[in-house]
This record gives C-alpha cells, sequence and structure tokens, in this order.
C-alpha cells in the first residue's frame, strides 16, 4: 500500500467531505478512494470514518489519526520542496482580494505559511471590504463569503461561516441579556452596512426566523464592529472566524445560543482556469487543506 497516498485520500476526504470531492479533487476514481480509505484502516487497526448516504464523520480513532496524517503529509511536502529542482517550484505574483476581518484573523496567518513554503512567489494581499472585479483589477485569487456566487465565476468551497450574537461583560452589567431572538429590540444592536443591516436571520427548531433590528452604530467592516462591541457600544452578529477567541477568553459572551444565524460558505474564486499559473493552483491546494470542513475557531464554540 502507498501509505502516503493512502493518507493524502483520507484527509482530503475529511476535509472536501465526500469521497466523491475527494476522488474528483485528487483526479482518482471513487473505487480507488475507498480502497485507500480501507487500507489505510486496515493499517491503523481501526476504523476512521462513519460512512452514512448523507454525510461522512469522523470516528474518535479517525479524529486521533487526521492531525499525525496532516503533521506526516506537511513533512514530506517540506522535503520535497527542499530537493526539488528550482524551475519546477511555484513562482510569481499572486494577487489576492478579501475582506479586512478575514484577511486579518485568518488568511493573513495562512499566506505567511505559503510562501515560507514556496519562497518564490509573491502575494499581493488586497485588503478590501467590497466585491471587485476580478478582471478589470487584476486580482488572481479572491476570498469570498457568500451563499449567492456570480455564476460567471469559479469557485472552490474553502470551509463554513457561522457567526454569533455577542455583547461584553460589560455591556450586560447594564443590560439583561436577550432570552428569545425577539428580545433583540430592546438593545442597542450594532450593524454591518451590507449584511443585516435592519434584519437579522436565525435558524431556531428547524424554523427560519427574521428580526428587525437598530442600532446607533453601523459600519462597513467587521473589525470595527468588534472592536466597539468589546467597548460595551451593544450587540452584534460577528463571524466565529473574528470573534471566537475572544468568545474563549470571556471578552465576549454568546447570547442566545439556541438560535443559530444564517450560516454562509467561504469560498476561494478565480476568472478561469485556462492557463492557470503553477503559483495559482498551488495556492488553492494549500487554502483548501488549512480551512477544512469544521474550522479550528468553531471548536468549543457550537451550541448545545
Amino acid at each position: 500500500m502507498d501509505r502516503l497516498q493512502a493518507m493524502r485520500v483520507f484527509v482530503t476526504v475529511v476535509d472536501l467531505g465526500s469521497q466523491s470531492a475527494a476522488a474528483d479533487h485528487l483526479d482518482l476514481s471513487r473505487p480507488v478512494v475507498s480502497r485507500y480509505l480501507a487500507e489505510l484502516e486496515d493499517w491503523v487497526g481501526a476504523r476512521l470514518l462513519h460512512r452514512t448516504t448523507r454525510k461522512l464523520s469522523l470516528t474518535a480513532a479517525g479524529g486521533e489519526t487526521l492531525p499525525r496524517c496532516r503533521q506526516l503529509l506537511e513533512l514530506c511536502g517540506d522535503m520535497q520542496a527542499a530537493v526539488r529542482e528550482p524551475d519546477d517550484a511555484p513562482r510569481g505574483l499572486l494577487r489576492l482580494s478579501v475582506s479586512t476581518s478575514f484577511g486579518q484573523a485568518q488568511l493573513a496567518g495562512v499566506i505567511a505559511e505559503y510562501v515560507k513554503r514556496y519562497p518564490l512567489v509573491t502575494v499581493d494581499l488586497q485588503m478590501l471590504d467590497r466585491t471587485v472585479n476580478l478582471v478589470d483589477e487584476r486580482i488572481d485569487l479572491a476570498i469570498r463569503t457568500s451563499n449567492d456566487l456570480d455564476p460567471n465565476l469559479i469557485a472552490r468551497r474553502l470551509t463554513v461561516c457561522r457567526s454569533v450574537v455577542c455583547a461584553s461583560p460589560a455591556y450586560l452589567l447594564e443590560h439583561a441579556a436577550p432570552r428569545k431572538v425577539e428580545d433583540l429590540a430592546g438593545h442597542n444592536c450594532l450593524t454591518h452596512s451590507y449584511f443585516g443591516k435592519s434584519l437579522w436571520h436565525f435558524e431556531e427548531r428547524g424554523e427560519h426566523i427574521g428580526v428587525p433590528i437598530s442600532g446607533n452604530i453601523t459600519s462597513n467592516e467587521a473589525s470595527t464592529l468588534l472592536r466597539v462591541t468589546l467597548a460595551g457600544a451593544g450587540v452584534s452578529m460577528l463571524p466565529t472566524y473574528q470573534a471566537g477567541d475572544y468568545l474563549r477568553r470571556g471578552e465576549l459572551v454568546r447570547l442566545l445560543p439556541h438560535a443559530e444565524p444564517r450560516q454562509m460558505n467561504i469560498y476561494a474564486v478565480y476568472a478561469s482556469r485556462k492557463h492557470m499559473p503553477s503559483a495559482l493552483r498551488s495556492l488553492l491546494d494549500f487554502l483548501v487543506l488549512k480551512f477544512p470542513e469544521e474550522p479550528a475557531w468553531d471548536i468549543g464554540l457550537q451550541a448545545t
């Protein structure tokens, strides 16, 4: 058995959420993917995945095996990069566009890892809180959070974007925490100029609920909303990729955990598959591995 390839298949299946998606990504047939998974389980001596018709999930043994497989694959990649001929390595300039909040909270560190691995690539990271025209602005890749992408663009889904309603402990000392979503009408809600400025959307017990809200601070950029929330100005709905660390440290308090704000997806989008530079292809693959289906920033934040 090619154990390295079996580990690569296992990691890709987990990251992409299905054997079919992993087969397409790795240019393998579905039966070959299944065989690699079975052989890896035989070698490890334990079942790694719960397989149902609807979804895949890690077993306890799978949860222990996954990070070790990632470490081994990363080590092998570093070894190959160290001995690869310079002419084979990705090189050139990549222009990326991303929102300020996601860029600062999550993407900047990943890009630092990428250029460390591929030092011949130069990245121009544009943090812009607007939708850019990839062709007109010469953007090679954009990271977008959306459920409604431009059909003319090519998109690769990276991970999920969840949100939480939260406030600072100082704010909650002066204002009673809302017990139901309708109570938000009595709070100063800090809003984003382009997303949910006057209406917040929730899923509660399988039912969609739209709640009118209002407040005295609006911003076109989520990092600003985070700062004013930390300062005790009111209640905000923030992405978990940005608020997660503050919630875990107790600097923010999650509100209404039984009501799930509408989820979105985070995509890498680009204009064309034709003549794709090796640097862009390698960055896309790198981002898929770094942003799995269940992102690290959501650990410990799931509602109970």
